[in-house]
């Protein structure tokens, strides 16, 4: 079959003309990929065995977990916010501006949309350019699916920056031309926004007033709470990604005549780049808790392999995916183990990050 393939690229590369130059690039995709191909995957016997049941059990038992962990805490987040508790109701309505807030106070907003906005560009013209060069067989691996879903998150974050920068130039030039400084009998006493340091809860009062009496747009708090599901997805997904590739697949995987350039290795090198770059601005959380959107992530990208699998026989986007192996169940596991140590890993250089700035800028810190 190799051969036939290699004999109908060279068939296309002397007769550029015949109209088969369009399929040349598909041949060699094709070609590489048959390697890949070892069992008829639409066959009752390659579903039917223990394999299969051992790695569904994996699967669907760690979704599992995920949905109860996200009913768990996500809800109990949500039941906080309608005890009339005032810290907290504060809080929920300062909830929007973590998506466009800088880490630092000196740090004007502009400057993470400016880099959002040049990352999105990037990411977008890199996949453009992949799409073009490879076809959109690309999206049959999950390299793709995480460059789209980084790709989508600088985009989106773009926009809210937008909006960040549009809603602090009001706060900033009504709060240098009004004091609002002032008493209450139930709240107590108000302190500027500028000057001496003050304690979050009341900066977060003092902004809080000026929208409410300058009318200021905002922003629902559903648009920041998906982006930041984003942004934790993205954060264990590309972790993960760039891990397996460089580590599992290239130095071990890589199959004969493999054709890597630069494009190949910018896929997975400037997504990590670009996600840390956006760490350091920004003062997004990472609790343990949203590794389950991670799982559930990947997990769907599993049964979406299985699904088309059953239907087409064709070959695996990752050799550790063929279920025909003895060893599949293995792969599915460590695969699966690998997502605690690669999200736990983005966790751990925020919680760096964090404790960093508040020793460096205490009084800046926006963390």
């Amino acid at each position: 079959m190799l051969e036939r393939s290699s004999k109908s690229l060279r068939n296309c590369t002397r007769n550029p003309g015949n109209g088969k130059l369009i399929s040349y690039k598909y041949h060699i995709f094709y070609s590489r990929m048959q390697l890949y191909v070892t069992a008829d995957t639409t066959a009752l016997s390659y579903w039917l065995n223990w394999r299969f049941l051992l790695c569904a059990i994996w699967v669907f038992s760690t979704m599992a977990v995920a949905l109860l962990m996200i009913w768990k805490y996500e809800r109990s987040e949500h039941l906080k916010s309608e005890r009339g508790e005032f810290e907290r109701n504060v809080d929920q309505h300062f909830y929007d501006d973590e998506a466009w807030r800088p880490c630092l106070k000196q740090i004007h907003p502009i400057w993470l949309l400016f880099f959002r906005v040049l990352a999105f560009c990037i990411l977008l013209a890199t996949l453009m350019v992949k799409i073009v060069v490879s076809g959109g067989g690309i999206f049959f691996y999950y390299t793709q699916w995480t460059f789209t879903l980084l790709t989508i998150y600088f985009g989106f974050g773009s926009l809210l920056s937008i909006y960040g920068c549009y809603q602090y130039s009001i706060l900033r030039s009504t709060s240098s031309g009004v004091s609002i400084v002032g008493t209450d009998t139930e709240e107590g006493a108000y302190v500027p926004l500028t000057g001496e340091e003050t304690t979050n809860t009341d900066r977060k009062r003092n902004i809080l007033k000026l929208r409410e009496e300058n009318h200021i747009f905002q922003l629902p708090g559903k648009c920041t709470y998906i982006f930041e599901i984003l942004y934790q997805m993205n954060a264990g997904a590309v972790i993960l990604t760039d891990s397996v590739y460089w580590f599992v697949i290239f130095p071990f995987l890589t199959i004969k005549d493999y054709n890597f350039n630069l494009l190949t290795a910018s896929l997975h090198t400037i997504n990590a780049i670009l996600l840390l770059g956006d760490t350091v601005l920004n003062c997004l959380p990472i609790p343990w808790f949203r590794i389950s959107f991670f799982i559930l992530w990947t997990g769907v990208f599993v049964i979406f392999q299985w699904t088309f699998h059953a239907c087409v026989s064709i070959w695996w986007p990752y050799p550790f995916l063929d279920l025909s192996s003895t060893y599949a169940p293995f792969w599915y596991l460590l695969v699966g183990l690998l997502h605690i140590p690669c999200y736990c890993l983005f966790a751990l250089i925020v919680e760096i990050k964090c404790y960093l700035l508040k020793k460096w800028f205490p009084s800046s810190c926006q963390c």
